[in-house]
């Protein structure tokens, strides 16, 4: 195991909630009279954590100076789930997944892994050498998520996406110009939905195993859409077809 600092009130608050045996001890900001932060010191007591008052020149330290809101928690990372830990997740009957072939900014990782929560997906899975991993802004820019939805690296992509099409998911890859809409494509059985990087789009191993490929429309003057945003999209048409339009 490793530790990392976590930073900012939206994290902290989720390794509190989902994984507070992780959490080894929270600073606080000296002087800090926002109530959030208070909250937060409150509950990591209450959790049985030790909370620390420190100048905020040592929540600078520990945080690379990104913007921690007065609050840091030491956390003890758990080991990445890899393929060997797939084979479980795939189980599920109406299994959705997030693959994310190569996206290595930060914030939109963070993002990605924030959609996939939000629509109940059951894993995100990244190439272990073209991903970013779980770093300290991939968290913040999570709020959170990065404690509740399973990250999976694997060791070859290609190889991972036969698998889980020989255990019955469906590989559907998002591509600009693909002639498909999105919106025609049956998501509501097991389903895995494949975004290529941010630059470059998916690699041809990873599009050649696609059983799909579909464009999402944009009758507007734009071509393309950031990453987490075609990742958000296509998740929740997903669960729009799996559970009807929300209200």
């Amino acid at each position: 195991m490793s530790e990392a600092w976590i930073v900012g009130i939206h994290p902290v608050e989720g390794a509190l909630a989902n994984d507070p045996s992780r959490v080894r001890e929270l600073l606080v900001e000296q002087g800090s009279h926002n109530p959030r932060v208070t909250g937060l010191a409150d509950e990591a007591k209450r959790l049985g954590v030790r909370v620390h008052v420190r100048p905020r020149a040592m929540l600078d330290k520990v945080s690379g100076h990104a913007r921690h809101q007065g609050v840091a928690a030491n956390y003890e990372v758990p080991a990445a789930k890899s393929e060997h830990d797939l084979a479980d997740l795939l189980d599920s009957d109406d299994g959705l997944f997030l693959v994310l072939d190569g996206v290595t900014d930060p914030h939109n990782l963070g993002a990605c892994l924030r959609s996939a929560a939000a629509a109940g997906a059951t894993a995100v899975i990244v190439p272990k050498d073209r991903a970013v991993g779980i770093t300290p802004v991939v968290r913040r820019a999570s709020a959170g998520a990065a404690d509740r939805i399973p990250l999976v690296e694997v060791t070859n992509l290609a190889r991972t996406l036969r698998d889980m099409k020989d255990a019955g998911v469906w590989l559907t890859g998002l591509a600009g110009e693909a002639q498909a809409s999105l919106f025609d494509i049956d998501l509501r059985s097991r389903t895995a939905l494949v975004m290529g990087s941010e630059g470059e789009g998916m690699r041809r191993l990873t599009r050649e195993a696609c059983d799909h490929l579909a464009r999402i429309p944009m009758p507007g003057a734009m071509e393309s859409l950031n990453v987490s945003v075609a990742a958000g999209i296509a998740l929740f048409e997903a669960v729009r077809q799996r559970k009807g339009a929300v209200r």
